[in-house]
This record gives structure tokens, sequence and C-alpha cells, in this order.
């Protein structure tokens, strides 16, 4: 997935499994290179599995994945895509963090797959880069990774590395990938193939925006909203920042989402709340001050109102689920 490369086809790329990976995002960074070279009638691409230890690796959907080898084994990559999904966290052992390090002075191209960037800053590698990764994840990734220019976008590459948001991304990553080495007419073959309806630009948003039909003056205060979860605004001053008043925007609200802006903020605030319980092992008290509360005990009542269970339920919850599935 490199900017540029001048080896000898097929270009190997490895991508490197962490448990609880995204099968989806795997099978859609890997199927347009195969098409590729089904219609180029020669290998233009070839791509291996790999694990920590080189043992199978089960997927964020509970199946579990062979791989060809463990890291260590592994041939010097040009392109090496960490693939994680929830919990990224889980598999980052020193081992595996020293190798990815040993990796990226050697020469290789490291890159991200839906949340594997967060294995990338903990080894210490993406300092000064611009990177995506999940929006789910991305404002608990740029709490923790401050220096590192993390963006919501489909796919970032440069000549440092390379990075997606998993899902259907990852596709357009590929299919960008067909286009800079065999050219548009391929990429565009390649897609048709896929049915993808097109390949999206790097910097179009992973998540559509509030719905275009809606007044400008709702759409800013919505996105105001998105941008202030940690420390959240509050509503009179919202309004002023919108050049409205209080009154104007209560209307807005109620007459497009037939919700006040304090129900929808507070709405927002704890929907990001699930997922960074549900993907990182923050504290829930630190969850609750990062989504803008001032006790774990308020979080705690606001967030059971909304999702019908506490913190510490749901997170029970998934801990059960995975052990049923053998995790």
């Amino acid at each position: 997935m490199r900017l540029h490369y001048r080896g000898p086809e097929p270009e190997p790329i490895g991508f490197l499994l962490l448990p609880r990976f995204a099968m989806v995002a795997l099978f859609s960074a890997i199927e347009p290179l195969r098409i590729a070279n089904r219609m180029a009638g020669r290998e233009l691409f070839r791509w291996q599995l790999i694990s920590s230890d080189g043992a199978p690796v089960e997927a964020s959907n509970g199946m579990p994945l062979g791989v060809e080898m463990a890291l260590q084994q592994a041939p010097d990559f040009p392109s090496l895509a960490v693939c994680a999904s929830f919990a990224p966290e889980v598999g980052l052992t020193p081992s595996l963090l020293a190798g990815l390090r040993e990796r990226a002075a050697r020469g290789g191209v490291l890159g991200g797959v839906d949340t594997g960037c967060v294995a990338l800053a903990a080894a210490g590698l993406l300092d000064g880069q611009t990177v995506t990764l999940h929006w789910e994840s991305l404002p608990d990734f740029r709490r923790r990774f401050p220096t590192i220019d993390a963006v919501e976008s489909l796919y970032e590459v440069d000549s440092r590395g390379f990075s997606c948001a998993g899902g259907s991304a990852a596709i357009d990553m590929a299919l960008d990938l067909v286009r800079r080495r065999h050219g548009d007419a391929q990429a565009a073959r390649v897609n048709a193939q896929l049915v993808h309806a097109r390949a999206r630009l790097p910097a179009s948003r992973q998540r559509p925006g509030a719905p275009p039909h809606l007044p400008i003056e709702l759409r800013r205060a919505i996105g105001l909203m998105e941008a202030n979860l940690e420390s959240p605004l509050a509503i009179a001053d919202l309004a002023q920042r919108l050049a409205l008043s209080w009154r104007g925007l209560e209307r807005l609200f109620l007459r497009y989402l037939q919700r006040s802006p304090r129900d929808h903020y507070l709405g927002l605030r704890l929907d990001h709340a699930h997922g960074l319980l549900l993907e990182t092992p923050h504290r829930v008290l630190d969850i609750a001050l990062a989504c803008g509360f001032a006790s774990a005990s308020s979080f705690t009542r606001a967030f059971r109102q909304r999702h019908g269970l506490t913190p510490s339920q749901l997170r029970r919850q998934q801990d059960r689920a995975w052990l049923s599935n053998g995790a």
C-alpha cells in the first residue's frame, strides 16, 4: 500500500492480524488485489497473513482465521498493514511493538487498517504523521496521542505510511493502490467487478454528516456538538456561536429533530461513551470524564436511561459474549 513501489511483480504485501481484527476490512483490502490479478492475467500483487506468534487469530465476529507465519519469521515486506478493530490494545505485547519498530527501521512502510494505527502509535512510529482510523475510535486516539494528526477521512497514503478507516474504506484504499500502480482503466475495471458505486476520494467523510435537508444553522450546531464531547458547550454559548438566540436554537431542534438541543447533545455524548466502553479498557470514571460528565454516578444514571443498562453491565455483557465465542 506504500506510495511508490519499483520492485518486481508480484508486489508483496503483509497483513498483520491482531486479536479481534475486522474481517470485513481485511477482505475489503484483499479482494480488489485478487480481482486485479485475475483481470491482468498475471500476479500483480501477492499477500500473506501474519500473526504475532503464527497461531490463528480470532476476528471480531468470533471466526478464527489461519495465518502463514509469525511476525518474527516474516520477510521484510515493502508494505505491512496492521489490522485491528475492537479493543486494539489486546494484542499490543512488548515483542510485537519491538517487531514493528524493527521493520520500520529496516525501511518497511507500515500502515493501519481500521484501528491498526493504535499499534503503530503505541510503538512510537506515527509522530508527525497524518493518519485515519474508524471514526468511533478517533476521539480516544487523539487524546492518547496528541502529537499525531488523526483525521476523519476514508484513507491516507503518503511516503511514510498508509491508513484507512476499515470497512468499505479498505476497498477505496486498495483501488487507489491499483490505480497508482496500473492506471485508471485497470482500477475502473476492478471497481466495476466489485459493484462498487464509485471509488471515493481519501478526504471523503467516513460517515454522513447531518442530513443536507436540515437548515445550515442546525447542521453547524450538530457539528459543534460532535467536536466538543469532552467539554460540552453550554446551550447558550452554542447559540451565541451560531448567532442565534437560545430560543431560536431550541425551536430549530424541536421542529426538525423533535428533541431539545440539550437532549440531542446528551445523546451524542452517551453514544460516544458506549463506543469507548466496548473498544477501550479505560475505567468507567475516565470514560465519564471524557464524555463531559462530572462523576461516575451521574454518568451511570444517564447511560442506563439511554441504553437500558449500566456501563459495568455493558462490559460484563461483552465479556460473556466473547467467552461464549471461545475468545
